[in-house]
């Protein structure tokens, strides 16, 4: 397995990142272990989770996962290991310590310890802002709406301090964000330079061959700023498996049971261009899998791509594609796809 040094930090990771949002509502306890005992022995050392997880969310599981994840990692030596979870942002999750999800110093200090709790370690290396305290178009929407401003809330300079008070006091290592655009980096690196203190190390965005919002100017802040992108759903959360192809709806699949889940990866281009890929992927005796997750791998922004899977025989898969290096053939072959079908689930 590769490992990959992320920048400004001496975190040694795993190119392939086990993702874990479907335990506690799609797997069990038992089950999360097994995939964590496999992927260990495949290599893996660096392991995501958020304190809203499992998905979708709600107040009955919320902290779920992390759990799970805490039952496992007492037992193992924790040094060898890169462990990355996430606070909620504002809104959303009104369950989440009662709706106070405003990222003040003070939520993410209380956040920080109840994941402690919960994952049954001292210290987490990479703790991330999983969506933005401010207005911003994400999970799938495209445009920016003034009239959706609100006042008030803690600004990203205070977001920075909290982070390092947390890094201070040997809770935190690193810290990163989560579905945050260009300038909301920008932001919180200038706020970080002013304070003297470390700024954020990683984004994780939603990147694969049909969502690339990455592409383009966040590529630029990634490469100026010194960061890495850890890409979530490079499978369009199972799109990009093939098993919906045709309309296909295989009992027991997220989109299957879950008619609320993945909004961007249901918009009007989507099937087409997965159609063109999948057809791709046949005349170059790959499976979709295979070219999905060698593309993601490819990029030279990614630090490390995001992996979940329901079944043992998905992660298997999986992990072994994502290490896959495509030809420039069939990189080149991609690119002719994009022209036609630039960035379809946005």
């Amino acid at each position: 397995m590769k490992l990959n040094t992320l920048p400004s930090t001496k975190l040694n990771v795993s190119h392939v990142c086990l993702g874990t949002m479907t335990w506690g509502e799609q797997n069990s306890e038992a089950e999360a272990h097994a995939q964590l005992d496999y992927a260990m022995a495949q290599g893996i050392n660096f392991i995501d989770t958020a304190e809203m997880y499992p998905v979708p969310p709600n107040g009955k599981t919320q902290g779920r996962t992390e759990t799970f994840l805490g039952s496992w990692l007492k037992r193992q030596q924790r040094e060898k290991l890169v462990i990355a979870t996430k606070v909620a942002g504002p809104g959303r999750r009104d369950w989440i310590r009662g709706g106070r999800t405003d990222l003040t110093r003070e939520v993410i200090a209380e956040a920080v310890d109840t994941s402690l709790q919960r994952l049954q370690t001292d210290y987490i290396d990479l703790y991330q802002i999983h969506w933005p305290q401010r207005n911003v178009p994400m999970f799938g929407a495209t445009e920016f709406d003034p009239g959706k401003e609100k006042t008030g809330g803690p600004s990203i300079r205070e977001q920075v301090e909290g982070m390092a008070a947390m890094i201070k006091a040997g809770k935190i290592r690193h810290y990163g964000l989560s579905n945050e655009t260009a300038w909301g980096v920008c932001e919180f690196q200038r706020a970080a330079k002013e304070l003297g203190v470390p700024g954020p190390v990683t984004l994780q965005n939603s990147y694969s061959l049909i969502s690339r919002n990455v592409d383009n100017d966040l590529a630029e802040t990634l490469f100026r700023e010194k960061m890495s992108l850890l890409a979530y759903s490079p499978l369009a959360a199972g799109i990009l498996s093939g098993k919906y192809l045709n309309g296909a709806q295989p009992p027991g699949a997220r989109f299957s049971l879950f008619d609320s889940l993945g909004v961007r990866f249901r918009k009007p281009l989507v099937p087409d261009a997965v159609a063109a890929y999948a057809g791709l992927a046949k005349e170059r005796r790959l499976t979709l899998v295979q070219l999905a997750l060698g593309y993601v791998a490819s990029r030279w922004f990614v630090g490390a791509s995001i992996i979940g899977a329901t079944t043992m025989k998905q992660l298997e898969e999986d992990i072994a594609a994502a290490q896959l290096s495509l030809d420039a053939d069939t990189l080149a072959a991609i690119r002719e796809i994009q022209t036609r079908y630039p960035n379809p689930a946005a």
